[in-house]
C-alpha cells in the first residue's frame, strides 16, 4: 500500500464545513459532543483535535480501497504535553497506548447537520491552533514532513509491534512540526502513530485505535 501524505499549507480563506483540515476545530453532527476524557483525579479535559479527513479527498489515491471513500474521519489525542503544556501528563508515550489516549470518530456521511465546534479559553480566545489546509499526495518531497495516512513503520526500530499488536497498521502518522502558533515535538522530533488492527480497518471500525510515539 502506498502512503498518502498530508501536505499542509495556510488556507487563503476559511475552510468549508466538512472539509479536510489539520488543527483548527472539528466539524461534528448535531448531538455529537466534542470528545473528552477524565483524568485520575476525576477532572474532565478535551482531547486535542489533530485533524479531520474528508475521505472523498483521498479516494483517487487509495487505489486499493483500504479506507472508505466517503464520510469524515476525525482524529483526537492526548498530546498537550508535546505541544508545550508540560504540566499535563504526556498521554501517549513510547508504548502502545490504551484506547482512551486517542479518539477516532468516523461519520459515514457528511451533511448539513455538521457544524464547527470551537473551544474557547477564559480569555475568549480559540484554544486550538489555527486551521491548515491539507493537500493529499503520494509524495511529501516538497514539504518534508511525514504526516501520512497508511504510513509504513519507517520510524520503528524493531521488526514488529509488541504483542498482541504485531500485525497492526499505521492508520495515521503525525510528524513533529511547527507553525506560526504551534510547536509540536514528539520526544526529540519523533512521530505519533495511530494504530489499527487489520480486521477493524477492513470493517471500518475505529473505536479500538491506539497510538505510540516513536523517536530515534
Amino acid at each position: 500500500m502506498k502512503p498518502i501524505y498530508l501536505n499542509l499549507s495556510k488556507p487563503a480563506d476559511k475552510l468549508p464545513t466538512g472539509s479536510s483540515r489539520f488543527w483548527g476545530n472539528p466539524d461534528l453532527p448535531n448531538g455529537t459532543d466534542y470528545p473528552t476524557y477524565t483524568d485520575e483525579d476525576g477532572e474532565e479535559y478535551h482531547y486535542e483535535f489533530v485533524c479531520q479527513i474528508n475521505l472523498a479527498d483521498i479516494a483517487a489515491l487509495d487505489t486499493e480501497g483500504i479506507l472508505p471513500h466517503k464520510g469524515l474521519l476525525s482524529f483526537f489525542a492526548k498530546i498537550d504535553y508535546y505541544m508545550g503544556n508540560f504540566d499535563n501528563d504526556p498521554g501517549v508515550s513510547g508504548y502502545i497506548s490504551d484506547t482512551d489516549d486517542v479518539k477516532v470518530l468516523f461519520f459515514p456521511e457528511v451533511d448539513d447537520t455538521f457544524q464547527e465546534i470551537v473551544l474557547i479559553d477564559d480569555d475568549d480566545e480559540q484554544v486550538n491552533p489555527m486551521e491548515l489546509k491539507i493537500n493529499f499526495a503520494h509524495s511529501n518531497k516538497q514539504y518534508g514532513s511525514d504526516h501520512a495516512l497508511l504510513a509504513p513503520p519507517n520510524h520503528r526500530e524493531w521488526e514488529t509491534w509488541d504483542p498482541p499488536y504485531e500485525d497492526w497498521q499505521i492508520l495515521l502518522q503525525i510528524d513533529s512540526d511547527e507553525g506560526d502558533d504551534f510547536h509540536l515535538n514528539f520526544l526529540d522530533w519523533g512521530v505519533l502513530d495511530f494504530l489499527i488492527s487489520p480486521d477493524d480497518l477492513r470493517n471500518c471500525r475505529f473505536d479500538n485505535v491506539r497510538a505510540i510515539v516513536l523517536s530515534t
